[in-house]
């Protein structure tokens, strides 16, 4: 779709976010929520799309009368024909690339490397690694973003990305994301290994075509099966150093501990935004079964952590320099679980949520520590 054609819903279009309207007790509404249909990739309607009043903008210029005119709805900011200088392009084409999931995909990337080699590699190696990395999930966001702008208008939490708001071309940014997927292929081919470079483009892939297109707007369960792509840093950090084996068990488990962690992670903040969820025809969890199931599943997969937690102490096998602290981390993640489980409040969901961010930064830093020391 053209940015000439698109639409963005005002702010009264959009339902407030979950912990902005709780119940006289505290707890959210456990009702589940119909999800009205999204075709994948599709645009919605511009009588779903366009300001009430029907007041359309072109670039400062308000033109106005309800008609949409010859070049259609406008948002009311970020026409990408004419807004901002060269800095303030700049600053949108990288914030389509999402830079904060980039770090949090990174923080495993090295413990993993440092867990085998069994100290620290070659700086220059895990520097090419983390570029080639940061390549690839740069590009999976960018073409995340190009393909999901539509329901991203739709919602508060994401209607500010500078493809919902038009600040870049959809074109652009789809070309983005074409050419960091190539250039992190490239990089991790020449300067790390060919197998490196075929696991990080495999989470493109996966993550476009299997997560985005196929399960986002289908399934509640796409954050399960589309976290496979959210885990393969681990394994591209491992093959980096191995020189491209996986017949080891702990990149395996390290893979498992990540990917049983998102479902829960993700939950959590879905109970925040499950309004926005349900605006925009997405079926989360708490969208589609209601909260009290949310924290039901969260509370399951929770104690699926502590089993993989379990097993990687046993398999790997690993010291007490890890054993102390994941069991620990891991005890105060049931802790707010349970909470959540017993509150089922925005509050107790949003507490396990921040934690959970720490946790997988401080269990993998721990697996890296007791393995090189």
């Amino acid at each position: 779709m053209s940015g000439a054609s698109e639409g963005r819903a005002s702010a009264t279009d959009v339902p407030a976010a979950a912990d902005e309207r709780p119940e006289p007790d505290g707890s959210v509404d456990d009702a589940a929520t119909p999800v009205p249909p999204v075709r994948p990739g599709a645009a919605h309607s511009d009588a779903q799309l366009t300001e009430p009043t029907g007041a359309l903008e072109q670039g400062d210029d308000v033109v106005a009368g309800g008609a949409e005119g010859a070049a259609g709805p406008m948002h009311r900011a970020g026409r990408y024909e004419s807004r901002g200088g060269t800095l303030d392009r700049v600053r949108a084409y990288v914030l389509v690339t999402k830079p904060r999931i980039i770090e949090l995909l990174l923080v495993t990337t090295v413990p993993a490397m440092v867990v085998a080699e069994q100290g620290w590699p070659s700086t220059w190696l895990v520097l090419a690694t983390l570029l080639g990395g940061a390549l690839s999930a740069g590009s999976a966001n960018a073409l995340n973003n190009h393909l999901d702008r539509d329901i991203d208008r739709l919602m508060q939490r994401t209607s500010a990305r500078p493809t919902a708001m038009d600040e870049i071309a959809p074109r652009g940014a789809l070309v983005l994301g074409l050419v960091l997927g190539v250039a992190g292929f490239v990089w991790l081919a020449v300067f790390v290994n060919l197998v490196a470079a075929a696991l990080a483009t495999f989470a493109i892939i996966f993550y476009v075509f299997v997560y985005t297109l196929g399960l986002k707007r289908r399934s509640s369960q796409g954050v399960v099966i589309g976290g496979i792509a959210g885990c393969m840093p681990v394994l591209t950090g491992w093959v980096a150093v191995s020189g491209g084996s996986l017949a080891d068990v702990r990149p395996w488990l390290l893979f498992a501990i990540m990917l049983w962690w998102q479902p829960p992670h993700f939950w959590a903040l879905a109970m925040k935004y499950r309004d926005d969820y349900a605006a925009a025809g997405l079926p989360m969890l708490p969208v589609t079964h209601g909260n009290v199931e949310a924290t039901r599943q969260i509370l399951l997969y929770s104690y699926l952590l502590l089993s993989l937690v379990l097993l990687y102490i046993a398999g790997a096998p690993a010291g007490w320099l890890f054993a102390a602290p994941a069991l620990a981390l891991t005890a105060g993640w049931l802790v707010f679980a349970h909470r959540l489980r017993r509150e089922v409040t925005v509050a107790a969901a949003m507490r396990l949520f921040h934690y959970s961010t720490l946790y997988l930064a401080l269990l993998f830093v721990a697996a890296a520590v007791d393995a090189a020391i």
